[in-house]
């Protein structure tokens, strides 16, 4: 046997030693939550920190609903005549919008003619969503209406056409944007229900909804646009064991063209929210915070989709957005803030503005955002009473300016938010201070140096009685940094 034959064989042979390991250890992962919760999230996404939700289909052509409910429930409301959210209604009030506007003999699925997208310029979308410092992008593929945003077989199972290309826009509109948020160099995501309201099987026959319907459109959607995140919902109303769910996504960790990629969320059944699956979720609240990778979701104003009937006073301010981003991140979780395009496919221009603005502090700030971590206290606070009103609920986003600029009289407020990076801590004061800076109970080391973001001297500290006492600069308006919040960069902490 000749000594290149020799090299051959044990090449051949390692070759075939590591398939067999790699194979043995590459475990399948099985179709029961014991199984599937092992399944780490990617670390991209506890890096990305902020994400932009859309919700877009045929409710943002009337895009209407009483404030302090959600305007993407538009055919729920207006054909249950009940009405959930923050404040009191009688239950009708869609109803009779609907009525006055469009005639009590309108049906919902006419609006979807009227969903023409004639202004939709995803490019554009892209542009601005990578403007604004978002890392990532869920669109709602389908919502509780059924409607598809993308062409789909079993959208039109309940026998006339209920999806984006073969009525309506005549567009692939899922599609046309995920082409233009890769482009970009975002991530792409997709909002999936796993409901639908007034489906004929989903009312008579859930088994034959969950098998004919839920299983091979849900299998559609992965294998057609490969998204980086699926996030489900709709599935409060069923066990995860009659949706299968725990079987669906074994299939996407094991066979799917994303397995090794995708992230999901943590609505996959009645009771598996922040239980099971894989980030967790939160909606309209503050103050949580767990040991693995989260998200909260929240509109700028309260609805979700569109609503013409929220006034400029009903959207939260740049100030306050930038804020519950900045307290949501100090607690280890993402922001997934969301926009409702109106059914021309326009953003309004509140919206745009106020992503415009988000990013240009995150240009400045943004170091003190991605890729952190939370430390070991996420805020410092003054003295005073800490508790929140969690009386409403829905959780307006107004109680982050109640905790650090404007609080009601004997409440705390929260002076400093804190990231982290290996040893470089972040502290972001909402206010900016004047004369010095203390951060409690924090001692530097010998290499410590103090930077104010967007300003390259480093800054005097002391260190004092436990405490740190960093100097602040003497800087006008129009030299100070960033707008809303500032951020103090400490380096190399003990």
């Amino acid at each position: 046997m000749n000594k290149c034959y020799q090299v051959n064989l044990r090449v051949i042979f390692c070759s075939v030693i590591f398939s067999i390991a790699i194979f043995l250890n590459s475990q399948p992962y099985e179709a029961n939550w014991e199984s599937l919760d092992k399944r780490p999230v990617a670390d991209w996404f506890a890096d990305a920190k902020f994400g932009i939700f859309i919700h877009w289909g045929p409710y943002s052509v009337p895009a209407w609903s009483p404030k302090g409910t959600y305007s993407e429930w538009y055919q729920y409301w207006m054909q249950s005549k009940a009405l959930f959210g923050n404040g009191d209604f009688k239950g009708d009030e869609v109803w009779e919008f609907h009525k006055k506007t469009y005639g009590d003999h309108f049906d919902y699925y006419e609006f979807a003619e009227q969903f023409t997208a004639d202004l939709y310029e995803p490019d554009q979308w892209a542009k601005l969503f990578k403007k604004s410092g978002a890392k990532y992008i869920v669109l709602t593929s389908k919502h509780h209406d059924g409607f598809t945003l993308w062409p789909n077989e079993q959208a039109n199972d309940r026998g006339f056409a209920w999806n984006s290309v073969d009525t309506g826009p005549k567009r692939d509109l899922a599609g046309d944007l995920s082409d233009a948020v890769k482009e970009v160099g975002l991530k792409m995501g997709f909002y999936y229900s796993l409901y639908e309201w007034y489906h004929p099987w989903w009312r008579t026959d859930k088994e034959r909804f969950i098998n004919e319907h839920f299983h091979p459109q849900f299998k559609d959607l992965i294998e057609k646009y490969q998204p980086d995140i699926l996030w489900g919902d709709g599935e409060w109303d069923l066990e995860y064991q009659r949706w299968r769910t725990p079987e669906l996504l074994a299939w996407l960790f094991n066979e799917s063209s994303v397995k090794d990629k995708v992230v999901i969320n943590d609505r996959w059944g009645k009771g598996t929210r922040q239980k099971h699956g894989g980030y967790y979720t939160t909606e309209y609240e503050a103050g949580k915070t767990f040991d693995k990778p989260w998200e909260e979701c929240r509109g700028m104003g309260f609805s979700f989709g569109y609503n013409q009937n929220e006034d400029a006073s009903d959207y939260n301010s740049t100030r306050a957005l930038l804020l519950l981003l900045v307290d949501i991140v100090s607690n280890g979780g993402n922001l997934l803030l969301d926009i409702g395009p109106d059914g021309r496919g326009k953003i309004p221009p509140i919206m745009q503005q106020r992503l415009l603005e988000m990013g240009e502090w995150l240009k400045v700030n943004g170091d003190a955002i991605y890729g952190t971590r939370k430390w070991k206290r996420a805020v410092q606070w003054s003295e005073g009473d800490q508790e929140l009103d969690k009386s409403t609920h829905y959780l307006g986003g107004d109680y982050i300016l109640k905790q650090t600029i404007d609080p009601p009289k004997g409440k705390a407020i929260k002076e400093l938010f804190f990231t982290s990076k290996g040893s470089d801590l972040y502290a972001i004061s909402p206010i900016f201070p004047k004369g010095e800076l203390v951060v409690r109970d924090l001692t530097p080391s010998e290499q410590t140096k103090v930077n104010l973001l967007g300003v390259e001297a480093d800054l005097t500290y002391q260190h004092i009685d436990g405490n740190l006492v960093i100097e602040i600069p003497h800087l006008s308006y129009d030299d100070l940094p960033s707008k809303h919040a500032w951020t103090f960069k400490i380096s190399n902490i003990n």
